[in-house]
């Protein structure tokens, strides 16, 4: 009779164990297998297995260190978790594991973690998306580095839109960032937050500017696990969500008249209303929900 396992791919959140989703700390504590990279996660995160599973390290492990691992996971009906720093959904390496248990005939599933961008985000007390302000946030990472970039993937070019970035796996070529980030249109001034080693005991988490990114990133002197990021939302005040005027109205709410009519008084004259291209909602349409 054949024998089918589960490989569990995991996102174990930017360092701090609590962080964890309560679905990754059941699977890991149900897991025959727990994979984990010590150069990525956090040993904290092991508390969670339950005694008797196999514990392997894969940070000094290429894809076919691994793969007998999940060969054995098919053949003995074994559950595997697989650990990724953050969220496998992002740099995680996680389609070609992907490809390799589609081919053992694993059954497969993911566990989203807490990106290190929003971990971020929360330390320094910050909205990316504030209204009339940023409304989109760019995850990208440096080009020229050990995996090539697909053609039109260019931070330059990603920085024209002015708008929130989170710079991943470019700490080591600071100055490289700094000028292509100016090249592309931001300010000098431009807020920027530098963290290494988000959420980890030695957390290490530096505001500047964007003139002062590359001498700040060196004078600490940061090279890997480090995070940037850049944009005017760093810094703005807040602007008023529509989501809580008490003009808009959805499913489960009413919208006073007078509140109403000044929405749309302002929307008519493009001060402080809708974003370009956002349709309140007619009266008595109880799809209103947008912010």
């Amino acid at each position: 009779m054949t024998t089918t396992g589960k490989v569990w791919f995991v996102g174990a959140g930017p360092g701090a164990a609590d962080l964890l989703t309560l679905r990754a700390a059941r699977v890991i504590g149900t897991a025959d297998v727990v994979i984990w990279a010590a150069s990525l996660v956090h040993a904290d995160v092991l508390a969670h297995a339950r005694p008797g599973a196999e514990l392997v390290d894969s940070s000094q492990l290429p894809i076919e260190g691994v793969l007998p691992l999940y060969q054995r996971a098919a053949a003995e009906g074994l559950t595997v978790a697989r650990i990724h720093s953050g969220d496998p959904a992002l740099w995680g390496a996680v389609q070609e594991q992907l490809d390799l248990c589609a081919a053992l005939g694993l059954a497969v599933e993911i566990v989203p973690g807490v990106s290190s961008f929003t971990a971020v985000a929360a330390l320094v007390g910050r909205e990316l998306t504030i209204p009339e302000v940023a409304q989109s946030v760019i995850l990208t990472r440096l080009e020229g580095g050990k995996t090539p970039m697909p053609a039109g993937e260019r931070v330059r070019e990603f920085a024209r839109h002015g708008t929130t970035m989170a710079l991943f796996l470019s700490a080591a070529r600071s100055g490289q960032a700094q000028a292509e980030l100016l090249a592309g249109g931001y300010p000098p001034e431009t807020p920027v937050v530098v963290a290494y080693q988000a959420t980890w005991p030695d957390e290490l988490v530096v505001r500047c500017t964007l003139a002062e990114l590359e001498a700040t990133v060196k004078a600490h002197k940061l090279w890997k696990h480090t995070l940037f990021l850049v944009g005017p939302a760093l810094a703005a005040t807040g602007t008023r969500s529509h989501l809580y005027h008490p003009g808009h109205f959805h499913a489960f709410r009413r919208a006073e008249p007078a509140a109403r009519a000044a929405l749309r008084r302002a929307r008519a004259g493009g001060a402080a209303g809708p974003a370009a291209g956002e349709n309140l909602p007619a009266a008595g349409d109880p799809a209103g929900d947008g912010r």
